[in-house]
């Protein structure tokens, strides 16, 4: 097996064992390897120090599989990480019986690379680095057996695979009989029924880790005024209704988002329709003219797009995050409630609350924290791995 050799005083952070190498600290590379091969890692005194997959494109140059010596990575590797983490969600009551569920996320469950979510009877793969496109036959595989769903689709189109050398790949792994999937893909949360769009929806179709901030969402709507922006599909909308909200706007720049919000509405007769309005438009123009008309609301939902993908885009995305809560702080009435979220993997916690304590002192408003809102017990972040909490969010009770 070829082995890195790192630079002195480089072996830090993988003694506490954090999953990914830089190029930077390796001093030198012993023996051959292609990219997604398994490479031994040593510190520059020969100690080993982990094993993992060689990403020869990527900054990343080696994601860890393991930390034991005496693990190999191979076929059984694989069943058991997978076993282990499907484990780790039937331990949980909430997430038992749940129709939408992830099942693999990536290097809190020790796959780095390696994303599953499960809608009903159909798993949804996406694999986003070397390593784990490397272990598809087997990744795809080991998930149909240990979950029993008739189905695997791939969904490995995100842009990050880019920078790993890989193109796209898209495609039935499993169950790929013609119509396979001819009926619609429709889940049910928490009383609200949603439909999924594993082809060519978000991600790998939908939004799972706003599954408990939606719930949420429902407790507070009760006869309040709610404005959902960057709605997509509308799960937010959908639970505000559900919750017995006043009245519903939702707001995104997207026509094919917005009709799959009204085709989800259409899926909940037992939902009050009449109090439920959407529009297309530039949320940030929307709200500047909403505020214009002197519109105000009890309750505004902040769920955009990731503004900052990385560190490097950290300043900019500040000031896009900045100039969407302070106008959305002008929209609410006092005693109102904004629950704003970043997915920004750049914006830590603590400077996406700066970010909304400038944008309050700047629309003049007195505001206080009143919850810390955090993707879903499905998407747990390992405590070596801090990257992995990007969703957070803030309920913010405005004066």
């Amino acid at each position: 097996m070829a082995c890195l050799i790192l630079k002195p005083d480089r072996e830090k952070s993988l003694l506490r064992q954090h999953p990914w190498l830089f190029a930077g600290a390796i001093e030198r590379f012993e023996g051959r390897a292609r990219p997604g091969d398994t490479v031994d890692i040593l510190a520059c005194d020969g100690r080993w120090l982990a094993r993992g997959a060689y990403s020869p494109e990527s900054q990343i140059r080696v994601r860890a599989w393991t930390f034991d010596e005496h693990e190999p990575v191979d076929h059984a590797f694989f069943k058991r990480r997978i076993a282990a983490s499907l484990a780790r969600r039937q331990a949980l009551p909430e997430l038992v019986g749940q129709q939408g569920l992830r099942l693999i996320h990536a290097e809190s469950d020790g796959l780095p690379g390696v994303v599953a979510d499960r809608y009903g009877d159909t798993v949804v793969l996406q694999l986003t680095s070397v390593g784990a496109d490397k272990w598809r036959a087997a990744i795809a595989e080991y998930l149909h057996q240990a979950t029993g769903c008739a189905r695997v689709y791939e969904r490995s189109d995100a842009g990050v695979r880019a920078m790993e050398g890989l193109p796209a790949a898209t495609g039935w792994l499993h169950g790929a009989a013609p119509g396979s999937l001819d009926a619609p893909l429709v889940i049910e949360e928490y009383g609200v029924r949603m439909q999924v769009d594993i082809f060519a929806g978000h991600k790998t179709g939908f939004y799972l880790d706003q599954r408990d901030n939606r719930r949420r969402l429902a407790q507070l709507a009760r006869d309040r005024r709610v404005l959902n922006c960057f709605c997509y599909s509308g799960g937010f909308s959908l639970q505000a209704l559900a919750g017995g909200a006043r009245e519903v706007v939702s707001i995104d720049s997207s026509a094919p988002a917005l009709a799959m919000f009204e085709h989800n509405l259409a899926l909940n007769p037992q939902l009050p329709h009449e109090r439920s309005a959407s529009r297309e438009a530039d949320v940030f123009t929307a709200l500047r003219e909403l505020h214009q008309a002197g519109e105000r609301f009890d309750l505004v939902v902040l769920d955009p797009p990731k503004f900052a993908p990385s560190a490097k885009h950290a300043e900019r995305a500040a000031r896009a995050y900045k100039d969407i809560n302070l106008a959305a702080l002008r929209l609410l009435s006092p005693g109102g409630l904004l629950m704003t979220y970043s997915c920004s993997g750049g914006i830590g916690l603590e400077l996406f609350q700066s970010i909304v304590a400038g944008a309050a002192r700047d629309a003049g408003r007195s505001a206080r924290i009143v919850e810390r809102l955090f993707g879903a017990a499905d998407h747990p972040v390992d405590l070596t791995f801090p990257e992995g909490e990007y969703l957070k969010g803030l309920l913010v009770l405005v004066d």
